[in-house]
């Protein structure tokens, strides 16, 4: 039987891919994964934010001090000539492709077009096989369009190609106006991949200490539902592959976003709560459903029930709203 798919050109064994998440924060939890059968893997986010710290601090520290004698004001080099930011990520790169033979996709997580996006090239340079840009972004400013918020993605993503050459997925926000022509601009700017959808983790109120709080909520499988219908939208309609992610817990999850025209299906949550051998499980799963089923490939399954491939395309869009409404019962 061939699991086998393709994702940014990267040809992959299955369609399991762990993404982003604190297990790849530890080499050990990445051979695990490799042993259990992930076909790639996405490792942990390098934040903006801890660029520019670390920028601030090497500025604050090879500039304190340079007033206090003329001949100092040219002792130091420009900071813009230092080789600036979290060295450790980088090295954290090199050492897991020692120690990993799958593809691994390096993460940078901004909504700015600073500097944190020259990273991109670092990251190719240490040795990322690809990269997925996480663009965590809420929009609070009564005075920004939409439009506006599109550019941002877009803009970043255009300084990013422009840059790296190694390939680029963008993880989208499911609140876009729309969300077609967001991923055809997208993809006709250079996207690889679109990784459908970034989960946005909401906050919470303490009722004793009323404070705002952190609350992050493992997904269940009730999420695929939104990812589901958008790859099946846009399958057959963007040149770029199309990831799915959230509430991929089983192989049936992996199934339907297989039918639906994902090229990988990507886990996180599921691994957080059963451990890593679970990527094992699902894909011996996976093997016995299509065997039953007479399927003897993924690329059989792939596109399979998107919307330009089912009898019935409507069953993705409105006109199934009051059906769906009357079945419940």
């Amino acid at each position: 039987m061939d699991l086998s798919t393709k994702y940014m050109g990267l040809p992959l064994k299955n369609p399991l891919v762990p993404s982003a998440s604190p297990l790849s924060e530890e080499i050990h939890n990445i051979k695990a994964m490799e042993d259990a059968g992930a076909a790639a893997v996405v490792l942990h986010s390098l934040f903006e934010e801890q660029i520019a710290q670390e920028e601030w601090e090497l500025y604050y520290h090879t500039t304190q001090g340079t007033e206090s004698f003329a001949e100092a004001l040219t002792y130091f080099p420009e900071t813009d000539k230092y080789v600036l930011g979290p060295e450790e990520y980088l090295e954290y790169i090199r050492k897991v492709k020692e120690t990993v033979g799958i593809p691994v996709i390096g993460s940078l997580n901004g909504v700015t077009t600073g500097g944190w996006i020259d990273y991109a090239r670092k990251i190719e340079e240490a040795g990322a096989d690809a990269l997925e840009l996480n663009i965590y972004y809420i929009p609070t400013d009564y005075k920004r369009s939409a439009a506006d918020v599109e550019r941002i993605y877009l803009e970043i993503l255009k300084s990013i190609k422009s840059i790296a050459t190694i390939p680029i997925a963008i993880k989208l926000s499911p609140f876009f106006s729309s969300m077609p022509m967001i991923a055809r601009k997208l993809d006709e700017i250079g996207a690889d991949a679109l990784v459908l959808f970034n989960r946005f983790y909401q906050p919470d109120i303490d009722l004793e200490k009323l404070e705002v709080v952190p609350n992050i909520l493992l997904s269940t499988p009730q999420d695929m539902r939104l990812p589901l219908r958008w790859i099946a939208i846009l399958y057959g309609h963007v040149n770029a592959n199309l990831a799915a992610t959230g509430g991929i817990h089983n192989a049936e999850s992996v199934l339907k976003m297989l039918m639906v025209g994902a090229d990988v299906t990507m886990v996180c949550s599921t691994l957080l709560k059963n451990g890593i051998a679970r990527i094992s499980d699902i894909l011996k799963d996976m093997q016995c459903w299509m065997e039953e089923h007479e399927y003897t490939s993924v690329s059989q399954l792939k596109g399979s029930m998107s919307q330009k491939s089912v009898a019935n395309p409507d069953a993705f869009e409105r006109a199934c709203y009051i059906r769906n409404l009357q079945s419940y019962r």
